[in-house]
């Protein structure tokens, strides 16, 4: 027997909808939550999709977020948004400021979107490549709760902190790089510990600060930063960025993603979009098919996010789903969250 269905993106949007909503979500925030819950499973990523679900249901359930927020907006400046989260969840709000932002980037030729008091957004290039398909140069950074060691460091510092970068391509879907500044994101090491299996050299440190390849050791340690020092600098900026220029909490003082303790974790997002013509001409689209070429000249070559674009066309409306997950959400909408307080 099958371990997988098949369902349509509406299928999973309304799947989702319905888990969130019993789970002390409002329509207006469980609409957004869901449509990126059905874009992960749609790209092929499993770890931010379905399976994290439950992840968000507990944490509206129990207080961690708070499923009625209304998010705020307000323009400091002509090319500054500015919206405030209410700790509420990062998509209703970045959804709210998505509109402002592109439009003070065409006005302006750039412009900044900070979100601010806010929760855990899920895959960051799903935010950029909505501003690429409108033809801008998008750029986003997300803080977390504390994951990962300094480099050098034997203890949890920053969060996984990661940034995506969009830009517009010519007759084709946008480029789009995602990734975190640690060797790799949390969810795949908490997935790794749900099936058993070991992680690979160079993720995660122990409680004592000794590599390991066993997941459990790594959650009660921290994961390392990408590339050393490297991946400790572009988690630096990245805490600078979206907490520091959204008077949101730093990594170190943000409560943890992974359980229902310590309230609301009140992390930021900052985004950037830049108006691709306002600075690269009426040919940037051109010029970059050009670049783009001649690095795949090599047979072996891979771009950013063309294994994601592979499985969205590869599954079209007919997306493979874990029926394990499925399952479960049926029964968070069926009985809600067991994360519920009494």
């Amino acid at each position: 027997m099958s371990d997988t269905a098949v369902l349509t993106f509406d299928q999973i949007v309304k799947l989702s909808e319905k888990a969130l909503l019993a789970c002390n979500v409002g329509e207006a925030n469980a609409g957004p939550v869901a449509r990126s819950i059905a874009a992960a499973e749609r790209d092929g990523q499993k770890i931010v999709g379905l399976s994290y679900l439950p992840v968000y249901c507990d944490h509206a359930a129990c207080g961690k977020v708070d499923g009625h927020a209304e998010p705020v907006l307000r323009k400091s400046r002509p090319a500054a948004i500015e919206v405030d989260a209410a700790t509420g969840f990062a998509h209703p709000a970045i959804a709210l400021g998505l509109p402002a932002l592109a439009a003070a980037a065409r006005e302006n030729g750039i412009a900044g979107l900070g979100v601010g008091n806010s929760y855990a957004c899920g895959s960051l290039g799903y935010f950029v490549e909505e501003l690429a398909e409108q033809g801008l140069v998008a750029f986003m950074a997300a803080n977390a709760s504390r994951t990962v060691a300094a480099h050098g460091g034997k203890s949890p510092f920053f969060g996984t902190n990661p940034i995506a970068f969009a830009a517009p391509r010519k007759d084709r879907a946008p480029l789009v790089v995602d990734q975190s500044s640690s060797a790799v994101a949390f969810v795949a090491v908490v997935d790794a510990m749900r099936r058993g299996m070991p992680i690979p050299d160079g993720w995660a440190i122990d409680s004592e600060g000794k590599p390991t390849n066993d997941p459990a050791a790594a959650l009660e340690g921290a994961l390392l930063p990408v590339g050393g020092h490297k991946g400790f600098g572009l988690g630096l900026m990245v805490d600078i960025l979206a907490a520091g220029l959204t008077g949101s909490h730093w990594s170190f003082e943000a409560s943890s993603f992974g359980d229902c303790e310590g309230g609301p974790p009140r992390t930021g997002q900052f985004l950037i979009a830049i108006d691709a013509e306002a600075f690269g001409g009426a040919a940037f689209r051109e010029r970059l098919e050009v670049m783009l070429s001649a690095v795949r000249q090599t047979p072996q070559v891979r771009l950013p996010g063309e294994r994601r674009l592979g499985e969205r066309a590869r599954q079209g409306d007919r997306i493979e789903v874990s029926k394990a997950a499925v399952e479960l959400l049926e029964r968070y909408g069926r009985e809600g969250s067991p994360a519920a307080k009494p």
